[in-house]
């Protein structure tokens, strides 16, 4: 069974997870790390829990998910993994951090990318690659089904769903993967999402507005 941890970071108040496991190897999903103390919080976590991180993934590259990226791969030699759809993305980060007037250091490129379907394997965990674009063109979710987690990026959210207004954004396409790939999963499922806090699937099919 694994263990999920989350930290708040950066101006756009985005959830980092560590995904962890009794072997003591976890993965980094999302780092949004921005300033110092940001970074500190969770190296200061994976060092106290003696934890071994063994990859780095990302949901989606929007600035506020990649923001960390360059530091994980300076801190534990970890390049990220994301689908290949989403360099269009990445590679546009440097001029809207311009344009945001945010600080921004430059995202080491993947060394593989990941599929729209398949799983990752870490220590005796396996995560399920759900491909949902929509709120980005290639958008993954990461799904532990043994331990009922899905670390969802921004696709779905506690009563909400990802914004669509982004370049390569499509409204109808987040709200048909949603239900056709997300709302499938058991209704007990642990959503961990990129803004805000946990919900349920389950919650989330009877009481989210946009369903």
């Amino acid at each position: 069974m694994s263990i999920i941890k989350s930290f708040t970071n950066n101006p756009y108040q985005e959830n980092t997870y560590l995904l962890y496991d009794e072997t003591g190897e976890c993965v980094i999903i999302d780092p949004g790390m921005y300033t110092g103390a940001e970074q500190n919080v969770v190296v200061n976590f994976i060092r106290e829990n003696n934890l071994k991180p063994v990859k780095l993934l990302n949901t989606h590259c929007h600035i506020d998910h990649v923001m960390g990226n360059k530091f994980v791969f300076e801190q534990y030699g970890l390049k990220p993994q994301f689908n290949q759809g989403e360099m269009v993305v990445l590679e546009a980060m440097p001029a809207w951090a311009e344009e945001s007037g945010m600080r921004y250091e430059l995202s080491p490129l993947p060394d593989e990318f990941l599929p729209e379907s398949g799983e990752i394997n870490f220590g005796n965990t396996v995560l399920s690659l759900i491909f949902a674009p929509g709120h980005s063109p290639a958008h993954l979710c990461f799904y532990d089904a043994q331990s009922g987690i899905l670390v969802g990026g921004d696709v779905l959210f506690r009563h909400s769903i990802g914004r669509t207004d982004l370049p390569g954004g499509n409204h109808e396409q987040l709200i048909k993967n949603i239900e056709e790939k997300l709302f499938t999963l058991p209704d007990e499922t642990v959503v961990y999402p990129g803004h805000g806090p946990e919900t349920t699937i389950g919650h989330e099919k009877e009481y989210n507005p946009f369903f």
